[in-house]
């Protein structure tokens, strides 16, 4: 039986290695038309002509000098024995940019075979790359023509995997300057004398002579007689005047037709322009969200509506007592169906996102605003974890791989659950339609822009405090914009929507369940008067501590804690406290308003407690991923603390100041 072979697919960030990997493995993996957003190796399984071929998705690199965490892995794999052939996935309508990895890669003296892809790109711009030279340059390698979004050039290039992992690996392409060239030699003579079992001799002696710190540090050498200074900007040098010689003899201009994406960046990246654009389109994003998931809102609410009488009749009809009655109608479907009913919003939020990402504007984001985060401490690439926290704060949180510094990793990562994850929509949705009417959508979208703010303002008064010794510039590729592949949005909508059903089934069927114990038993049994049971005990205990913010309710300090398991459960709560099976209709509304307003809860509590809802500690499963990126329970608990602080001084000001200025 043949033996698998190890697949390593590397290349420069957002060029499609992602896209390929799914299509040979069928994974789901999230894929968007922006960096940075495979950060830690992924592993599928494909098969060839019977031959098994085992693939792993590297984060994205420009090169094999490490920085950040996710380039640390790519080449910890590379380096290693982890693979036994390498695909480097080459943007051909970048080709200069990317074969400075390729040029790196060959002088591992691993097979490499390159997958030239986003040819499609190549055309519309009215370029050819000649297919027959372009091999020869890189030292007769094999180079395939693939479109990974397209699915075409898919079986060529598993063909050419088995046909040359086996084979000699290519001689390094690059011949640098006879200074060079004998340094290189007289270093590789050391190594392989101190270290007889050492491989690569060329690259590792290459690194030594651009002072590479892991190299050194693995294998010392003493080369003070050889090397007098640093030589890693003349071997860049070198790689590039040769990329040139690649690129004048392989690639042919017919034309200088402006892209597209030249004239949408006019404006879209325009230094005063863009950040105004951006608060635009996040805008008709919730404009979206609101009105069109209102509408099909609507025929969920029905059914969920017919779901309750159907299951309290059957319950009735085979006997059960009453108790179960309430636990399944009035506690579980309560909960459950109150937080599926907001699955429209949440869809059309998760389709919009996607839209933006994989167009390729969420890159110019993060370039619009390193400015504004360049002034406040911070690089424009923080910016990029930031905004996948509009989807979720967990991928947002491992999204902080991609910064350099230490630091900056962490600053990154106590502000990133400040902006609104899909979990606090359904809270924002419904407590603005239930107390502002007609301005819902401007009131939840304020939500969504004071989360931006606070944590801009937090960055400012951080970076004040907790200095940073480096400061790095950003760097980021800006990726031609593109329409939506199908099969993408399909991907991360559904991926997304999975996750909200899941959580549905889960951790609100479990908290619904537990909400429904507290508030229907006391230390003598079962209870029927909701303000003797063990959930107005533990309310009336902490809600003095509330009432300057306007929530010293004891329902609203039970629905709080339980917003911990996930914030959803928030709906889920007010759903069983108030008694309310469908929270989210009309009817349902008009019944929570009553009951609020009959504890003198109106619009400006209302406020307040989204506010509260925004800043205040995240879920559990944002908190696990918090403590396991930054190796510290002490560092996750301290900011814990921090933002319960926060949330509680920001809303009692709201409270406070509202008050003030209200009737």
């Amino acid at each position: 039986m043949k033996s698998e072979i190890r697949v390593g697919f590397a290349g420069n960030p957002n060029c499609g290695k992602t896209t390929l990997f799914n299509a040979y493995t069928g994974a789901n993996l999230k894929v968007a038309n922006w960096p940075g957003v495979t950060v830690e190796k992924k592993e599928g399984e494909t098969e060839y002509k019977g031959r098994k071929m085992r693939l792993i998705d590297l984060p994205g690199i420009y090169s094999l000098t490490s920085y950040s965490m996710e380039e640390k892995v790519s080449r910890k794999v590379i380096l290693g024995d982890e693979v036994d052939i390498i695909v480097d996935v080459v943007d051909a309508s970048a080709l200069e940019r990317n074969l400075y990895l390729t040029l790196q890669l060959l002088e591992l003296g691993k097979p490499v075979v390159v997958a030239l892809n986003m040819m499609d790109i190549v055309e519309e711009r009215g370029m050819e790359i000649d297919l027959h030279r372009l091999p020869e340059l890189l030292g007769n390698i094999p180079v395939v023509p693939v479109s990974a979004r397209k699915r075409t050039g898919l079986d060529v290039l598993l063909h050419a995997v088995e046909h040359h992992y086996e084979e000699q690996a290519a001689d390094s392409v690059v011949e640098y300057s006879p200074e060079i060239e004998e340094k290189i030699r007289e270093i590789s003579g050391r190594i392989q004398k101190q270290y007889p079992d050492s491989k690569n001799l060329r690259w590792h002696s290459i690194k030594i002579l651009e002072n590479d710190e892991q190299i050194i540090e693995e294998q010392p050498v003493d080369i003070s007689d050889i090397a007098d200074k640093n030589y890693e900007k003349q071997i860049i040098n070198e790689k590039y005047n040769y990329i040139e010689e690649i690129t004048e003899e392989c690639v042919f201009y017919k034309g200088n037709r402006q892209s597209m994406t030249e004239k949408a960046d006019r404006i879209l990246t325009h230094p005063v322009a863009g950040v105004p654009v951006f608060l635009c389109i996040m805008a008709l994003v919730f404009f979206l969200t609101f009105t069109v998931g209102d509408a099909i809102k609507g025929w969920f609410e029905i059914g969920l509506d017919w779901a309750f009488e159907a299951a309290r009749t059957a319950l009735t009809a085979l006997g059960a007592s009453g108790w179960v009655c309430s636990l399944v109608v009035d506690g579980i479907m309560s909960g459950v169906g109150g937080i599926l009913t907001f699955l429209p919003n949440i869809f059309i939020l998760f389709l919009a996102l996607a839209f933006l990402e994989d167009s390729g504007y969420m890159a110019r984001v993060a370039y619009v605003m390193d400015g504004i985060m360049g002034k406040v401490g911070l690089s424009g690439k923080a910016f990029l974890p930031m905004v996948l926290g509009f989807g979720c704060t967990v991928p947002a949180v491992m999204a902080s791989r991609t910064l350099e510094n230490e630091d900056d990793r962490k600053k990154t990562i106590l502000l990133t659950p400040f902006m609104s994850c899909s979990a606090r929509l359904p809270i924002y949705v419904l407590f603005a339609s239930v107390f502002f009417g007609r301005y819902a959508m401007s009131v939840a979208f304020s939500l969504y822009a004071l989360g931006l703010i606070v944590a801009i303002l937090l960055a400012l008064i951080i970076g004040k405090v907790w200095k940073t010794d480096t400061k790095v510039p950003l760097l980021i590729e800006l990726p031609d914009y593109k329409v939506p592949n199908p099969r993408t949005i399909r991907i991360y909508v559904w991926e997304k929507v999975k996750d909200y059903l899941t959580k549905a089934g889960t951790t609100i069927f479990v908290a619904s369940i537990v909400i429904w114990f507290i508030l229907n038993y006391n230390f003598q049994g079962m209870t029927s008067d909701v303000t003797n049971s063990f959930g107005a005990m533990i309310g009336r205990v902490l809600a003095p501590v509330l009432v300057p913010a306007g929530l010293g309710a004891w329902q609203i300090v039970v629905a709080l804690i339980s917003g911990l398991s996930a914030k959803e459960v928030v709906i889920s709560s007010f759903s069983v406290l108030y008694g309310v099976n469908n929270i989210s209709s009309p009817e349902g509304m008009a019944t929570l308003s009553q009951a609020l307003g009959n504890i003198g809860f109106g619009p400006l509590n209302a406020y307040a407690l989204m506010v509260f809802c925004l800043l205040y500690t995240p879920c559990v499963a944002t908190l696990a991923t918090i403590r396991k990126e930054t190796h510290s329970t002490f560092w996750t608990l301290k900011m814990v603390v921090f933002q319960l602080v926060l949330a509680y001084g920001a809303a009692v000001l709201v409270f406070q100041a509202g008050s003030l200025l209200g009737p």
